[in-house]
C-alpha cells in the first residue's frame, strides 16, 4: 500500500526549519571570525559559548512559532549555574546538542573533527572552544582540562546517534572523562514521537508535525573508579528507563506513514 504524500505546509515548514539553521549558522560564522581573532582566549570561549546558546535558543523558538516542533527543556535549567558535570544523553536526533547547548551557556561539547573542521559550523565551534573527537588523549585532556575550569562537558556516551532502540552500546570514554576529572556524570533522558533525523533518517522525508521533544534529568553518577564496569552499568541504567519512554524504533528504516 502506497505511503500518504505528507502535507504541503508540512514540506514548507521542513525546508524553512532547514533555511533559518542555514541563516543561523552563517551569522554565527560572521561573527566568530573577528571575535577569536580580537579577544582573549578565555573570554572567547565564553562569549561563544553564550552566542551558541543564544542563537540556538532563537531557533528552537522559530520552530515553536512555525508550528514544527514541541519543546520541554526546561529541566536542564536546574543544571545551569551547578557544578562541572559530565552531562551525559541519550542521542535519538541531530537536534539534541542544539536542544542542550541553548540551555547551558557554559558547557562545552565533543564534535566530530570534519565538523568542527567545517566551513559551516567550524568558525562557531572554535570559538567556543569545542573538542575534536580525536586524537583520543588529545581530546580526554581537553575535556579534562575545560571540567576543571567549571564548564559543563556535553558527551554522548554511545558515540553516535542512536542505532537500536532504546539505546544503543555506551562507550568507555564519558567514564574515562569523569574519572580523571573528578566530576560526576548527570544522566539526561531525550524523548520524541519522530524519528525526525535518527540515524537512518532521509532528509528527503517530511515528518509528522508538531514534533514533541521532552527532557528530564537522571541519576547523578559519582566520579567512576573502573571505566568499563562504569561503562556497562550506565548502559543497564539507560536501557531500563528508556525501556517505555516515547522514542521511535531506531534505526529508522522507512518515511513516516
Amino acid at each position: 500500500m502506497p505511503q500518504p504524500r505528507p502535507a504541503l505546509h508540512e514540506t514548507i515548514r521542513m525546508h524553512l526549519g532547514f533555511l533559518v539553521l542555514g541563516l543561523i549558522c552563517l551569522v554565527v560564522s560572521l561573527l566568530a571570525l573577528p571575535l577569536r581573532a580580537v579577544l582573549p582566549r578565555g573570554l572567547s570561549k565564553r562569549a561563544g559559548r553564550q552566542l551558541i546558546a543564544l542563537v540556538f535558543r532563537f531557533y528552537l523558538r522559530s520552530l515553536e512559532f512555525m508550528g514544527a516542533c514541541r519543546f520541554d527543556l526546561t529541566a536542564l535549567d536546574a543544571l545551569r549555574a551547578g557544578p562541572a558535570l559530565v552531562i551525559a544523553p541519550n542521542h535519538p536526533s541531530l537536534l539534541d546538542a542544539v536542544m542542550i547547548l541553548s540551555r547551558l551557556p557554559n558547557a562545552v561539547c565533543i564534535m566530530k573533527a570534519d565538523i568542527v573542521n567545517s566551513v559551516f559550523f567550524g568558525a562557531g565551534a572554535r570559538l567556543a572552544g569545542y573538542i575534536r573527537n580525536t586524537p583520543l588523549r588529545a581530546m580526554v585532556q581537553g575535556a579534562v582540562d575545560d571540567l576543571s575550569q567549571g564548564s559543563h562537558l556535553l558527551l554522548f556516551p554511545e558515540g553516535t546517534r542512536t542505532t537500536r532502540f532504546p539505546v544503543s552500546a555506551m562507550q568507555g570514554t564519558a567514564g574515562l572523562i569523569a574519572k580523571k576529572a573528578g566530576a560526576a556524570v548527570q544522566t539526561v533522558f531525550i524523548e520524541t514521537d519522530s524519528g525526525f533525523l535518527g540515524k537512518g533518517w532521509s532528509v528527503l522525508w517530511t515528518p509528522k508535525m508538531p514534533i514533541t521533544y521532552r527532557i528530564r534529568l537522571g541519576k547523578r553518577f559519582e566520579p567512576p573508579q573502573h571505566t568499563a564496569d562504569f561503562a556497562s552499568q550506565l548502559e543497564q541504567y539507560f536501557q531500563s528507563e528508556l525501556a517505555h519512554a516515547q522514542l521511535p524504533e531506531f534505526p529508522v528504516l522507512a518515511p513516516p506513514a
